[in-house]
């Protein structure tokens, strides 16, 4: 009981929460019509941005708020080469992500394996406190918190709210929304820069709470394509997002404790196992079919259509 507690909790802690946010910054994006394939560079430069503040300045809220300026930073280079300037998407995000990446060594070098401050553990009082859910849900750093809210919050927005049916809609048919009086340029540029910061809060969640500190390698490399990967496997819905980020949690926490318990397979083999099964189901879900041509249940339940106009540039006429 208290092995699986632990890789529930830690599952939760070190992996799920910052790869949750990334992937519904990304979900939001994608949603308006827009791939920004800039994640894994802009979750290490936002992680060195983040700490950097945060230890010159002693603030861990200015960490975290330059690391989200940072992510929207970012964003907004695609946001002018390719929502109002009509170049691919695709090459502008590859481009991105080791434009970020290199910068972020470079100018984080100066810092590397220096002392900064650490988000502490804020277990919740009296719920953390209660038997098994207490040390899974409510025993951790307010960045596992924010995860928790930022899921529902997201769901509600884009199904619920008039705001989110305007999202949809402009990541459906941009040309049908323009003719109903929507400017689907500004909406895609908005939560493109709203994703970018959810994914810049990713990068501090790393460098401040889950993997505190910076240096080469930061430990959170591969994490961007793994939340690309996601909005995939999720189906672009937050639920089934956030299901996928869990799993994934789960199978990197459960590949660290199986090292003990089978000490003469490699421990690489059990480091790299979720990327290999993250990817099979990512197979199984868009091959999977059976004879009669129908999806499987639990194709069903996890697959889902890509907004109509992902990729596609809009031209205003």
């Amino acid at each position: 009981m208290e092995i699986s507690i632990a890789v529930l909790s830690a599952g939760i802690a070190a992996s799920a929460a910052p790869l949750l946010l990334a992937a519904l910054g990304e979900t939001l994006t994608e949603k308006a019509g827009i791939i920004n394939l800039s994640l894994d560079g802009t979750i290490l430069l936002s992680a060195m941005t983040g700490f950097v503040i945060a230890a010159r300045f002693d603030s861990l809220p200015a960490g975290f708020a330059a690391a989200a300026a940072t992510g929207m930073l970012s964003s907004l280079v695609l946001v002018i080469i390719s929502i109002y300037l009509g170049q691919s998407q695709v090459a502008v995000g590859f481009a991105l992500t080791f434009l970020c990446r290199d910068l972020a060594y470079f100018l984080g070098a100066p810092f590397a394996r220096t002392a900064g401050p650490q988000l502490s553990i804020s277990p919740i009082p009296l719920l953390a406190d209660l038997p098994f859910v207490g040390p899974i849900l409510f025993h951790h750093s307010l960045v596992v918190y924010s995860s928790f809210l930022a899921l529902p919050l997201a769901w509600f927005f884009i199904y619920h709210t008039p705001q989110g049916l305007i999202l949809r809609c402009v990541g459906e048919n941009p040309e049908g929304c323009w003719a109903r009086g929507i400017r689907p340029r500004i909406v895609q540029a908005a939560y493109t820069l709203i994703g970018g910061a959810l994914v810049g809060l990713a990068g501090a969640a790393f460098s401040l709470a889950i993997k505190p500190g910076w240096g080469r390698p930061q430990g959170c490399e591969g994490i961007g394509w793994i939340a690309l990967a996601l909005v995939i496997f999720g189906g672009w819905h937050p639920l089934r997002v956030a299901l996928g980020a869990y799993l994934f949690g789960f199978l990197q926490m459960l590949g660290i404790l199986l090292q003990d318990v089978f000490p003469t397979i490699p421990a690489q083999i059990f480091q790299v196992a979720p990327f290999p099964l993250m990817i099979f189901t990512l197979v199984l879900i868009h091959l999977g079919r059976n004879s009669k041509g129908k999806k499987l249940l639990l194709l069903r339940l996890l697959s889902g259509n890509a907004p109509g106009s992902l990729g596609k540039n809009y031209r205003q006429v």
